[in-house]
């Protein structure tokens, strides 16, 4: 079948593999020991209080990856701008070729003809402009992100062997990480956690509320696969499956910018997430009998310094809400130690919370909590003592299932579903959040639904296809009003995951009337 894509979006593909950047940034460089200069829109800022420099921490990474976060987060935080000087030149002799001038310098791409040429005669129309433009730079981005692969995670030196391999000498074949669906956790795995993100399966829920159903075929997938093909290791082997979910709190506004699903209160988001884990536990247990159990972690979030608490299990693998490590405190306490003393205290604050903790599960904390040190550094170096958008600050809103590319924080509020009934929830949720972001300034909140799929199998694009098309109806639907108002914009997309195969545009609301197609 011919794969299509839609043509106007089309145009939004740059050439070459060049990292998105805001036009003029300059890039970082690191200088003689690691750290690296800022990116002109938010150089290292040392925080009060906090010290910016670790002996595990590492710099050099922490400069690498703000130089990427800035690049992508800059181009599309420089759309609000564009179309403030579009909207002052409207009525211009030569708005059409002033615009498209304008959008190729400041956002890298041009702008569709037809929302420019009636400009003279009506008001143009900004909210379909800004929606779009939205969509052409989430373009750009993945095409950057499956071509340059830029947060490539150096596995070798990190873990010693690579993170499978140090997984599996932790007695784990797999990790299956649910964090909540806010934007602000969007960066757990590359940046929180500092994890390959593609060695980690991650799915998040509004309030890491995870489907039991879903996780429970996913562990039958990773256990036939380690039968039939013996991956990531043969069915004998003496590993386990680890589920983890991450809540989230804020310490420095606790009561207001906590966890929206569970009204900011923290004690109710872990007892709830540990209360998920419990039952997904038993669910497996029951079904293939308690020789096939599972371990579990629970891991809250500070999303105002991305600092970690690790509830460390016991010795039978039981979690106790009120035992658990701060990555923060430990942070601060071995600050000025060498690296053996600062591994020393990490290992030792682990056993001491829970004396019995099995070794493999000790060893993986410990690595966490090591890792977390480098992104509590870069909060540190980069914003202050804590994130200055402690609240939502997303650009737009993802549902279906994909989204690989997302390792961001507070660029995408995710929905996980296959249907929009069975994640009214996540949905509502985010369309709360965007009616603060968006709606209430008069710009639309844009979707981008997508699913991938495993190409191998027969058929399954044409799904995904269905699937983008049944979603997309039930979300104009849903939400009626603000799409007949155009306050909500959505963009289809599909995307073959077996051949890591850049995404496929579909159609897109902006361009209704245009249908999709052309070569990729």
């Amino acid at each position: 079948m011919q794969r299509t894509h839609s043509r106007t979006l089309s145009r939004a593909r740059t050439t070459g593999t060049a990292p998105l950047r805001r036009p003029g940034a300059v890039g970082v460089g690191a200088g003689a020991n690691g750290a690296g200069a800022g990116t002109g829109v938010a150089g290292p800022r040392p925080a009060a209080g906090l010290a910016t420099r670790h002996v595990l921490a590492h710099a050099g990474e922490n400069a690498r990856l703000h130089d990427y976060e800035q690049g992508v987060k800059s181009a599309f935080d420089a759309i609000v701008p564009t179309l403030k000087r579009l909207s002052a030149l409207q009525h211009e002799a030569d708005f059409e070729a002033q615009a498209q001038a304008i959008a190729q310098r400041a956002l890298g791409f041009a702008l569709p003809q037809d929302l420019l040429e009636n400009a003279w005669v009506a008001q143009l129309d900004l909210r379909r402009l800004y929606a779009w433009c939205t969509f052409a730079t989430y373009r750009r981005f993945c095409d950057d992100f499956y071509t340059r692969d830029p947060l490539v995670v150096d596995d070798e030196t990190l873990f010693n062997g690579g993170f499978e391999g140090f997984l599996q000498t932790c007695g784990f074949h797999t990790l299956d990480l649910s964090p909540c669906a806010d934007g602000r956790l969007a960066h757990l795995v590359r940046y929180v956690l500092r994890l390959p993100h593609r060695a980690v399966r991650r799915k998040s829920y509004a309030g890491a509320l995870f489907d039991i159903e879903d996780s429970i075929q996913k562990w039958v997938e990773v256990e036939m696969l380690r039968m039939r093909r013996g991956l990531p290791n043969t069915a004998d082997a003496p590993t386990r499956y680890l589920k983890a979910v991450v809540y989230h709190h804020s310490s420095v506004a606790p009561d207001q910018e906590g966890c929206a699903a569970h009204g900011s209160d923290t004690a109710q988001a872990a007892a709830a997430g540990l209360e998920r884990l419990r039952g997904f536990q038993q669910a497996i247990e029951n079904s293939f009998c308690c020789g096939a159990s599972i371990d579990l972690l629970l891991i809250g979030l500070d999303t105002a310094t991305d600092a970690i608490r690790v509830h460390v299990p016991d010795a039978d693998g039981a979690i106790d809400l009120g035992r658990a490590v701060e990555a923060l405190a430990l942070y601060r306490r071995t600050a000025r130690l060498d690296a053996s003393g600062a591994l020393r205290e990490v290992q030792e604050a682990v056993r001491h919370t829970s004396p019995g903790v099995a070794a493999g599960m000790a060893r993986l904390i410990e690595r966490l909590i090591v890792n977390n040190f480098s992104q509590i550094a870069y909060v540190g170096t980069y914003q202050g003592e804590h994130y200055d958008d402690i609240g939502h600050a997303e650009r737009f809103i993802g549902a279906g299932v994909g989204f690989e590319e997302i390792q961001l924080r507070n660029l995408m509020y995710f929905a996980y579903l296959h249907t929009v009934e069975e994640a009214t929830v996540d949905l509502d949720v985010g369309l709360k959040i965007f009616t603060g972001l968006n709606v209430r300034r008069g710009l639309p909140t844009p979707v981008v639904v997508r699913f991938d799929y495993h190409g191998q199998v027969p058929g399954a694009r044409e799904r995904a296809v269905g699937h983008c098309r049944r979603v997309t109806e039930a979300l104009k639907t849903r939400y009626g009003e603000l799409f007949g108002r155009g306050l909500l914009h959505i963009l289809q997309v599909v995307r073959d995951c077996h051949a890591d195969a850049p995404i496929e545009m579909l159609a897109c609301t902006v361009n209704a009337e245009r249908p999709a197609g052309g070569e990729r």
